[in-house]
């Protein structure tokens, strides 16, 4: 399609992939939506979907997340439209450039797919982009009762905060610090920013029932410098948080992993279990996973559940773990780890990421490092309740080699000294 230009979309539910190509020195991408009114504004701040609000209030819209394959990145979002408020005229796709901008970007474009089976019924290639960190690439508009596509293309250099705001969003973004008082005399009163900063972040007039709360755009990524991250100060003290691993098979290999890679690399049924061992503050003690169907349950104890067993680690919906923050207090500590079922015989040559989203706050990730080590077993993350409701999450990326005989699932146990009776078990 060429900017400007509009085509019919026939369907109740389309699926919109972001994507572009990834490479040294690209910038990661993130895709977002937001749904207008007549007057071309949201609502409110709850009609903004993305990576820290993944669902609108209606369910209408939905932002699905990321996977990676054959060297290109997308990131999906899901609208049914027959489900969009009839208050809602214009849904808005957009992207955000996080640490770079567009013109790092190479490939950048927009599709819409048929949710029921795939079909592409619309791209926009982006071709133009510089400077600009977000672009609105296409939106999805009604016209007689009927919804249609239109490419758009334009870039913002104010970042997705500015790109929001524009909208009608109410964002909450770290404000530069104060400069530092004099030697002597009272400390200056604090005065709004200069007239025209380098990245203004406009504030319009808050819309009516706008939450009190604006919107934080802010991610946290953890690194072996900085390993660690209270959720509660990063507000995600209740609701749901979902935990999810994405991961790809390198095809370079070398060393002593090598042909343990290259048999990894041909396994297309490679199955990565999920888990969770957990300590409660009643002193109970458990594991969640697919073995044994222990997957657990939200709404009784253990608060964790499992809700599949993905055997490609692609998709972003298929396996994922919850954890009950609303009921934080039950826990002690629950650590995330992943074991190899099938399909492989270590972890060689694996690139994965791992995601923490909470329902509120910002979204926690990190990567794991390449592994060095013939293991079939990798602690992931450590959450703990550090006393008063308090949990912290911390980056453990912790391969593991278990002893000849001992199950991926009891060496955990041992390095953590979580001290389980363990039993054989099949899925």
């Amino acid at each position: 399609m060429r900017k400007g230009s509009n085509v019919p979309v026939p369907v109740s539910a389309v699926r919109i992939e972001l994507g572009w190509r990834e490479g040294p020195g690209v910038p990661d991408a993130d895709a977002s939506a937001l749904l207008l009114q007549e007057s071309g504004k949201v609502r409110s701040d709850a009609d903004f979907v993305f990576y820290n609000q993944a669902v609108h209030a209606s369910g209408a819209v939905r932002h699905e997340g990321k996977r990676t394959a054959g060297g290109s990145v997308t990131d999906t979002l899901s609208v049914d439209l027959a489900g969009v408020e009839p208050a809602i005229e214009t849904v808005v796709l957009a992207a955000s450039a996080d640490g770079g901008n567009f013109g790092q970007v190479p490939g950048l474009h927009i599709r819409v797919l048929d949710a029921a089976n795939g079909a592409e019924l619309a791209r926009f290639d982006s071709e133009d982009a510089s400077v600009e960190s977000a672009f609105v690439l296409g939106e999805l508009y009604r016209r007689q009762g009927a919804w249609k596509f239109r490419a758009v293309g334009q870039g913002y250099g104010t970042g997705l905060a500015g790109l929001a705001t524009d909208f009608g969003i109410s964002v909450d973004e770290p404000q530069p610090a104060a400069a530092p008082a004099p030697a002597s005399g009272p400390s200056p009163a604090v005065h709004p920013a200069p007239a025209a900063p380098p990245a203004p972040v406009r504030q319009p007039a808050p819309p009516a029932a706008s939450p009190a709360s604006p919107v934080r755009l802010t991610k946290v990524t953890l690194t072996k410098e900085s390993p660690a991250v209270s959720l509660t100060k990063q507000g995600g003290t209740s609701g749901a948080l979902r935990v999810n691993l994405n991961w790809q098979v390198h095809k370079q290999f070398k060393g002593w992993g090598s042909k343990l890679g290259r048999a990894l690399a041909m396994h297309a049924d490679l199955d990565l279990d999920l888990c969770a061992l957990y300590e409660l503050s009643d002193g109970s003690k458990g594991v969640v996973q697919a073995l044994g169907n222990a997957f657990g349950s939200l709404h009784q104890p253990p608060f964790i559940h499992l809700d599949g067993d993905d055997r490609t680690g692609a998709a972003t919906s298929g396996e994922n773990l919850t954890v009950n923050l609303d009921r934080k207090d039950a826990f002690r500590r629950i650590l995330i780890f992943v074991t190899i079922y099938e399909g492989a015989r270590s972890f060689a040559d694996l690139h994965a990421t791992v995601t923490l989203q909470p329902q509120h706050g910002a979204p926690v990730d990190f990567s794991l490092d390449e592994c060095t080590v013939p293991s079939t077993v990798c602690a992931l993350t450590l959450i703990t309740n550090t006393g008063g409701g308090e949990l912290v999450v911390q980056r453990e990326a912790r391969y593991l080699i278990p002893e000849r005989g001992v199950s991926p699932q009891r060496t955990v146990d041992y390095a953590y000294g979580w001290g389980m009776n363990w039993t054989p078990g099949r899925k």
